[in-house]
């Protein structure tokens, strides 16, 4: 089964602006799909590509870069020889297939760009490529681009139900809800991608099993332990803390405030200690950080607070499975619980992960927001996620409240707004109703977040 990928238009305005002036380096997490699509970019928009995987390539092409950058014609030839594929000047691609396992590769893209004659495309897991620089002169000739894990649209796509999205899209330009049987299907849909995430083997397993859950949760479990693999290899002087942190996301975003407290992770910790942490899942794109902002009256990265920060798991379906074991998804009904919004379970870390997972796909960097109140002895604002349009001239703040239930409170919100007034855009308040608006708030359901 092909997935339909919407980074595949990337991939051709690089090939259209580019024209072999610059390689492209495809960043992203393990097992999202960006071998399969650089395949599928080679079969339809070349006449021949050529696949180096580092992870199995032998010794004897790994020397060729030693011995032969100097003379790309025999270079080229030995590499054409060896994979039995054609190679046309202009024509044909040629794919570095987990480069951080070989850098010497990533160090000649400045040669074979000046060469001209073929196209290139690098991939690999993005800590492990930025672990593996050290000794090799990062090429100026790449442009790098970030892939995902399917977004909602993709999925809807995948299901054959990709002609809804359209139609989202023009309610939520018009700010009107959708038809009710059609807003019905939508959180439907949904609520299915919460359950099944976005990773491409587990799409194409709930799919190819009539819809079926355990098919896709079996996926995720592999996944999971390879992400567990993957830390285990790394340096040791924080490999105990990244694992730890891998492994409470779900406690952390059960709780309240979702955010990470340090001192309860071990006796005297403090946010300075995790840095390395953090960024390794960040970097890795195993997780969406989402730091705390408090002044956010100029613009949110310069305010930004790294001693306060959530962790969000990359995909809502891999943190699913990451919270419960497989007879627990099963015994505590799960599936039937999300699929039905009988909230008997936190759903409500499950909503918030997924929205932020969309804004991540969206292009948002993460900021929250909360005002200690002294007099109250507690936050009396709190904002799940606050983006903005970026603007030097005109910045405007968006702060998003998510809400699982069908019952909440706007007063956090409406506390921000007044503290803010000049500032804000759009308030928005994403809930599993139709859209609908609370005074000046525009009220949307988590499927319109693609529209953000």
């Amino acid at each position: 089964m092909i997935l339909q990928r919407q980074i595949y238009e990337k991939l051709t305005l690089w090939k259209e602006e580019c024209r072999g002036t610059k390689a492209l380096l495809i960043e992203g997490a393990r097992r999202i799909g960006k071998s399969t699509i650089c395949e599928e970019f080679g079969k339809h928009a070349y006449r021949s590509y050529l696949l180096i995987d580092f992870a199995v390539a032998p010794d004897e092409i790994k020397s060729y870069f030693e011995k032969y950058l100097h003379d790309l014609d025999t270079f080229f030839m030995l590499l054409s020889t060896y994979y039995r594929v054609s190679l046309f000047p202009r024509e044909s691609l040629i794919i570095f297939d987990e480069i951080q396992l070989f850098p010497k590769a990533r160090e000649a893209i400045k040669y074979l760009v000046k060469d001209g004659r073929y196209d290139y495309i690098e991939t690999g897991s993005l800590i492990s490529i930025r672990e593996n620089i050290k000794n090799i002169l990062i090429p100026s000739e790449e442009r790098h681009i970030k892939m995902y894990p399917l977004n909602f649209e993709e999925f809807c796509d995948a299901l054959g139900e990709g002609a809804i999205i359209g139609y989202i899209h023009s309610c939520f330009q018009k700010s009107e809800p959708l038809e009710k049987s059609l807003h019905e299907k939508a959180m439907l849909l949904f609520r299915q991608y919460m359950l099944v995430g976005g990773m491409p083997q587990s799409v194409v397993a709930y799919v190819e099993n009539q819809k079926d859950f355990a098919a896709a949760d079996r996926e995720k479990r592999d996944i999971l332990n390879l992400y567990r693999n993957d830390i285990m290899k790394i340096e040791a002087r924080y490999r105990t803390r990244v694992l730890s942190i891998y492994d409470q996301i779900p406690g952390f975003l059960s709780r309240h405030e979702k955010r990470v407290v340090f001192k309860d992770l071990r006796d005297g910790s403090n946010a300075e200690q995790y840095e390395d942490t953090f960024f390794w899942l960040a970097d890795s794109m195993i997780a969406n950080e989402c730091f705390l902002c408090n002044d956010p009256q100029v613009g949110l990265s310069v305010n930004e607070s790294r001693g306060y920060v959530k962790c969000y798991l990359g995909d809502t379906g891999l943190l699913i499975s990451h919270a419960f074991d497989e007879n627990e998804l099963l015994e505590a009904d799960v599936y039937k619980q999300i699929l039905h919004d009988e909230i008997n379970i936190n759903e409500g870390m499950f909503y918030e992960n997924v929205i932020a997972q969309m804004l991540v796909a969206n292009g948002h960097k993460l900021y929250f927001y909360t005002r200690y109140s002294a007099e109250k002895h507690r936050n009396d604002i709190e904002i799940d996620f606050l983006i903005s349009n970026n603007s030097k001239l005109q910045y405007k703040l968006y702060p998003i409240e998510v809400k699982s239930g069908n019952r909440y409170s706007a007063t956090s919100l409406k506390r921000f707004q007044e503290k803010y007034a000049d500032r804000i855009g759009t308030s928005y308040i994403i809930h599993p109703r139709n859209l609908s608006f609370k005074e000046d708030i525009i009220c949307i359901p988590p499927y319109m977040t693609i529209c953000l």
